[in-house]
C-alpha cells in the first residue's frame, strides 16, 4: 500500500536562512505535545551531531514509553532539510516500517513559506489504519504544532493549511 502522507503550510514574516535555521534547531520536547493517541516527545538522546548534517542521528523519547530514531537524509540549506524515522516503538512499531519528514523552505513576498510533510509507510494489512490515523490525527497535529515552531523566527503571517495527502 502507498504511502500514508500529510501537509502542511504556514508563512512566516523573517528572512529563508534564519527559518531555516531556528526550525532545524528545534528542540522536540518544546514543541510536540500528546495529541490524541499520538504521545509527545519528552526528551532526546544519542544524538550524533548537529541535526542540520546528513547522517546525523538521534533518540525522541516519547510519553507512551516508546521511541523512534531519526536520521538526516538530506540538506540543502537554507532550502530543504529531510530526515528519516526507523524503529518506531509502541502503536506506530506495529502500523509502520518507516517514515520521512520533509521540510521545504521558500521565499513568499516578504516572509518565507515552510511546508513540511510526514509520510509514513504501513507494514502489510495496516494501510488503512494508518491512512485513517493520518487523516484524522497527525494531519491536524501538524497543523497544532507547526505554528509555534515558526514563531521562534518571526511573526506567522498567514494560518497553517493541513491536508492529508494520501
Amino acid at each position: 500500500m502507498k504511502a500514508a502522507s500529510a501537509t502542511v503550510d504556514i508563512v512566516v514574516a523573517a528572512p529563508l536562512a534564519e527559518v531555516f535555521a531556528t526550525t532545524v534547531a528545534t528542540d522536540p520536547p518544546a514543541f510536540y505535545p500528546r495529541f490524541g493517541p499520538l504521545p509527545a516527545v519528552v526528551s532526546v538522546s544519542d544524538q550524533t551531531d548537529s541535526f542540520d548534517v546528513v547522517g546525523a542521528s538521534r533518540r525522541l523519547h516519547l510519553s507512551d514509553g516508546g521511541s523512534v530514531i531519526e536520521t538526516v537524509a538530506e540538506v540543502d540549506a537554507p532550502r530543504r532539510h529531510v530526515y528519516e524515522l526507523t524503529r518506531f516503538q509502541k502503536l506506530f512499531g506495529s502500523l509502520v516500517s518507516g517514515g520521512r519528514a520533509e521540510w521545504i523552505f521558500a521565499h513568499d513576498g516578504e516572509g518565507t513559506r515552510i511546508r513540511w510533510t510526514y509520510s509514513f509507510a504501513p507494514l502489510p494489512w495496516r494501510g488503512a489504519i494508518v491512512h485513517l490515523i493520518v487523516r484524522l490525527f497527525w494531519a491536524p497535529y501538524m497543523r497544532s504544532v507547526l505554528p509555534p515552531i515558526a514563531r521562534q523566527a518571526g511573526v506567522v503571517v498567514a494560518k497553517p493549511s493541513a491536508r492529508a495527502t494520501d
